[in-house]
């Protein structure tokens, strides 16, 4: 038990206090925050008084996807769907950034092979869960050779007065209450998870296989619709319950947290835990982590009903074999854990000792390594380069993925994934409010700057959100890194936390001025390196969520009408360290990674969302990854017309900055690529003055199907739609497979 709960993965001892210094977690929409299963914000109110809120849950499940990437990936959905379940929420969507390695390095059949299984892994539970996939990205490069990435996150929707608690409630201090464990039968699965995700992914032999859970998505179906039985019971009978679903470390990880949560004890007795078949010893009934489970602290007087529901209206022993709901434990005021088995007690401490842990006080050391800016060859094809970083594997589409992925189930999309740079859902029948989500992390920015890695990290999800109108309400962390008793890994982890924290504070909460971007829930995952010893890049993900007023006024970022005035709002630096332009046509990272300018960033996100709510946009997509000329290219790719809209752009505007064509171009500082109405014209000039922002008019949409660029009378480059689309879609064919369609 002690080292389940104080393993790296549950006990945080090596990340607490950093986390605890440098975030910040409160902001006047904050309901709850890091500490429960799930973040929870508010995002709309309710006719009667109360609140409509977003639950947001964010996890890896980075070893067991390494080891089994189909089974790995799927029960990494299915933990994160459970901890937003249990907050009382419906879940109404799953994200997934992804990290492989490089498909066509010494590993690339792995690479492939391990991509494809994580891919299938989280389409089979999804799909079959009937949970909508919002979005995701994917990043492949030899840093993850032997340790890939499967970040997850679920998000849902409750109302603020049906909260649940993941903790015993304060009613067991004046009657009787006891754990009931629902779900599938204790078996050894995933035995060791937690101790197995806390340490170096030494190789991926047969003995960390049963590591991994084993997914059900079928019986999560079933047991979701009686936990919403279950639940509507205790609400008709005035009834307070806890309810926490079982991951990492199992009953006794569960049973603790939710008693300590409360401040009280408990005592569970292993012999009326439903097992399959075979014996197991205590610490494997008490640590395993089997799939599809959860723990309820009910009345006692509740309990029989409770059972009824599971075990009879909903016939979980025949659905199957073994499952069911059984009482378990009995909470007790005295603060002290206990287990027995066969008659004895086989544990017994106090409940905060398991639960608290320990803490380390980590060395820092900054790593010493320099990195070069590329002697840039002149008289280089911007017509060739543009097609190789569109068919680069980290920027050509994923549209088979996307496709694999069930979005429309549910039936709440408004902009799916690929279609824009944030997946959108109306999210309440009736209502025109619209939440936005996207997720985002370029692990080669931090290669260079890890500070900047986390902070950049923050910016392009909240950019992602501006750019299909939504204001940034709130986001989650998966910070994914190596081994932290290396001092050089624990001060790139600290660097990173440093630059998200900065970020918040500098992007803010845009409906809140004077108040901090929220963090609410997150991960961290330490021990991510391989065989070689070689840590994965630092990769600190993000995810965010913007909340959009009437989602009508979201928008794609296809091309829309010929005619329309095409505008770049931003500022084009000398920044391309990290950026696919480097790393596709010279082979190397560079050095003048982009310099967050978290001013630049807010009044920039400002004036795009006020563009939306005013119904001047057409279309909108960041300049982050690939630049400028990656952005102008994937809007033309997908423009209305099947091909027919193009552009003639003039960097007239541009040239002024000093910089050379292909900086300009392919820069990655972050800005926003538009398509608005020409009759707004005077309209954006004023409001992008009084948001101090630069805007610069590029060119009109025309029929032509082109893409052409040019500075005044020069014409540096042009392509067809169709070499753009050929370029963008076979990219990842033999990654995923040939696609058809965008």
């Amino acid at each position: 038990i002690f080292n389940t709960m104080w393993s790296e993965h549950c006990s945080y001892k090596s990340s607490r206090a950093v986390l605890k210094e440098l975030l910040p977690t409160e902001a006047p929409n904050v309901v709850l925050g890091p500490g429960e299963d799930a973040g929870i914000v508010r995002f709309a109110p309710a006719e009667d008084g109360d609140w409509h809120c977003l639950v947001i849950a964010h996890e890896s499940h980075n070893h067991p996807s390494q080891v089994l990437p189909v089974e790995g990936a799927a029960t990494g959905i299915g933990g994160i769907v459970r901890d937003v379940y249990c907050m009382g929420a419906d879940v109404v969507g799953v994200l997934d950034p992804l990290r492989f390695g490089d498909p066509s390095g010494p590993r690339g059949q792995q690479a492939v092979a391990i991509a494809r299984g994580v891919v299938e892994g989280i389409a089979q539970y999804g799909n079959a869960l009937g949970v909508p996939n919002l979005g995701g990205d994917i990043v492949f490069d030899e840093g993850f050779d032997e340790n890939c990435l499967v970040n997850v996150v679920a998000v849902g929707i409750v109302r603020e007065s049906k909260i649940l608690r993941s903790r015993v409630p304060p009613e067991a201090a004046r009657i009787p209450y006891r754990i009931v464990l629902v779900g599938k039968p204790t078996d050894d699965s995933g035995f060791g998870g937690a101790a197995f995700a806390s340490e170096d992914l030494a190789s991926e032999e047969e003995a960390n296989r049963g590591a991994v859970q084993v997914p059900d998505p079928f019986l999560k179906r079933v047991l979701t619709e009686a936990n919403r039985k279950v639940l509507e019971l205790a609400e008709r009978r005035g009834a307070a319950v806890g309810f926490k679903d079982l991951g990492a470390g199992g009953i006794s990880c569960v049973t603790s947290e939710m008693a300590h949560a409360g401040g009280f004890g408990v005592t569970i007795d292993l012999d009326k835990v439903n097992v399959a078949a075979g014996a197991y010893p205590p610490a494997v009934v008490s640590c395993s982590e089997t799939q599809e489970r959860y723990a309820l602290a009910v009345p006692a007087d509740l309990v029989d009903d409770v059972l009824r529901i599971y075990n009879e209206d909903f016939e979980l022993p025949h659905i199957y074999h073994g499952a069911g709901a059984v009482e378990i434990g009995t909470v007790t005021k005295e603060p002290v854990y206990r287990i027995e088995s066969g008659g004895e007690i086989v544990c017994e401490t106090a409940v905060d000792v398991i639960t608290t842990g320990i803490s380390y006080d980590r060395g820092a050391a900054p790593r010493r390594r320099s990195f070069e800016e590329p002697e840039t060859k002149g008289g280089r094809s911007l017509r060739d380069d543009l097609l190789a970083v569109l068919s680069s594997p980290n920027t050509a589409s994923k549209n088979y993925v996307f496709k694999r992925y069930d979005s429309e189930v549910q039936g709440r999309a408004v902009l799916r994934p690929g279609e824009a740079d944030a997946g959108v859902i109306a999210p309440l029948p009736g209502s025109r409010v619209g939440l936005a989500f996207s997720v985002d992390g370029n692990p080669f920015y931090g290669i260079i700057d890890p500070y900047q890695g986390g902070a950049l990290a923050v910016c392009e999800a909240a950019r992602n959100v501006a750019a299909v109108g939504a204001a940034p309400s709130t986001i989650t962390d998966c910070l994914n890194y190596g081994n932290p008793e290396v001092e050089e890994v624990f001060w790139e982890f600290r660097e990173g936390v440093r630059g998200i924290g900065d970020a918040c504070r500098g992007i803010g909460l845009l409906s809140h001025e004077g108040h901090p971007l929220p963090v609410v829930s997150g991960n961290v995952s330490f021990y991510n390196q391989g065989e070689s010893g070689r840590a994965i890049p630092p990769s600190p993900i993000i995810a965010c969520v913007g909340v959009v007023d009437d989602y009508s006024v979201c928008r794609s970022i296809a091309w829309k009408e010929e005619g329309n005035a095409v505008y770049y709002l931003g500022e084009p630096l000398d920044e391309l360290g990290g950026s696919e332009y480097y790393r596709t046509i010279y082979r190397t990272l560079g050095a003048n990674v982009p310099q967050a300018d978290f001013i630049r960033e807010r009044n920039q996100m400002r004036a795009v969302i006020e563009m939306h709510a005013l119904g001047w946009v057409r279309a909108c997509h960041d300049t982050g990854q690939g630049g400028l000329a990656t952005a102008l290219a994937e809007m033309t790719i997908r423009g209305a017309g099947g091909g027919r809209l193009g552009l003639k752009v003039d960097l007239d505007e541009l040239a002024g900055t000093g910089l050379a064509p292909e900086k300009m171009l392919f820069s990655e500082t972050g800005g926003f690529v538009l398509e608005l109405a020409q009759e707004s014209e005077r309209e954006v000039l004023a409001l992008c003055a009084r948001n101090r922002v630069q805007l610069y008019r590029l060119g009109l949409l025309d029929g032509r199907g082109a893409l052409d660029i040019r500075i005044g009378n020069e014409r540096l480059a042009s392509w067809k739609t169709g070499e753009l689309e050929n370029a963008f879609l076979y990219g990842c064919r033999g990654i995923f497979g040939i696609e058809k369609g965008i």
